[in-house]
């Protein structure tokens, strides 16, 4: 099941992987009602945009008794923004921790302590520095590292689009991997509805991954879904409707976090239909996840029991 979040996203599967049987399920976006389903057994759904939409949708389909999802593997794929300190335009990474942004208290920076670096807090603390409590119990997941681990594997050498405008964006950076061409990567994806930039904001997003994965997770991308799609399966699974570890999470970078040098944040925030990004973010979610998804389809009796023993492990 390949779960995207707006149509263009599920475009670039629909236009290559059909002939395709639409099922209507009730409950799914209105402007996306049905699951598309081909011959092997691969679907695509899209939630549409957002924390609500990404949770009702994939409620609304976990929940439905059209399919049985009990041995389903799971691909949310779509775009996200990207930290250039951890990868680049079009480059698309694999995650071990989502992180919830949101979870947070925060003051407008222009009134916060002058002595923090910005105006967010973890719930309860008193400090920037302090360690969250957990209340809402969807601030972070753990997604199943052997799985994470063969998508990475089998896409890892896969050849990666690009284009003119992502190139001219690229070398305003003065530091790589901000300025270099993309590749496959393993880091951590946050989730947060509103559309955020800049530098501040940008280094509260890698300090909060930290802290909230205790150290073991690494900032990468920034989007708006995930962790709401991830706790709708979550408790699908724990009606015992899916297996939580069957869940992979790829986001490919189609805009940068955080201006370059000389740039200003919201120069660097509006930039993003302009910055060359989207397009080639678009086609390598396809093709990253797409050697995932054969592998699945091809080796089904390997994969049936669980992720194959030669490639859970990071090469």
């Amino acid at each position: 099941m390949i779960v995207t979040m707006f149509g263009l996203e599920a475009k670039t599967w629909l236009d290559r992987l059909g002939p395709w049987e639409a099922i209507k399920v009730p409950g799914l976006a209105p402007d996306y009602p049905d699951v598309h389903c081909n011959r092997k057994d691969v679907c695509v759904m899209t939630t549409d945009m957002g924390h609500a939409n990404a949770a009702a949708s994939t409620m609304a389909l976990t929940f439905t008794n059209q399919f049985d999802l009990r041995y389903t593997y799971f691909l949310v794929a779509g775009i996200a923004g990207i930290d250039p300190s951890r990868g680049t335009l079009g480059s698309p990474a694999w995650a071990k921790y989502l992180v919830e942004f949101s979870a947070q208290w925060e003051m407008d920076s222009r009134e916060k302590p002058l002595d923090w670096p910005s105006g967010f807090v973890a719930v309860g603390a008193k400090t920037p520095d302090a360690l969250p409590k957990i209340e809402n119990h969807t601030e972070v997941f753990k997604l199943s590292s052997a799985l994470a681990n063969a998508g990475f594997v089998l896409s890892q050498n896969v050849a990666l689009a690009d284009s003119a405008e992502a190139k001219a964006t690229r070398a305003k950076f003065t530091y790589a991997p901000a300025n270099q061409p993309p590749t496959v990567l393993q880091c951590d994806t946050l989730s947060d509805d509103t559309w955020w930039g800049g530098d501040l904001i940008g280094e509260r997003a890698r300090i909060w991954t930290k802290q909230v994965t205790h150290g073991k997770g690494t900032y990468c991308t920034s989007q708006e879904e995930d962790n709401a799609t991830f706790e709708a399966l979550k408790r699908a699974a724990d009606a015992g409707r899916l297996d939580i570890k069957r869940i992979a999470v790829l986001r490919s970078g189609s805009d940068f976090d955080r201006p370059y040098k000389g740039q200003s944040a919201s120069e660097s925030l509006f930039s993003f239909q302009s910055a060359g990004g989207f397009a080639p973010a678009i086609e390598n979610v396809y093709r990253a996840g797409y050697p995932l998804i054969t592998n699945i389809v091809d080796h089904w009796p390997v994969w049936l029991d669980g992720v194959p023993a030669q490639l859970s492990e990071q090469k």
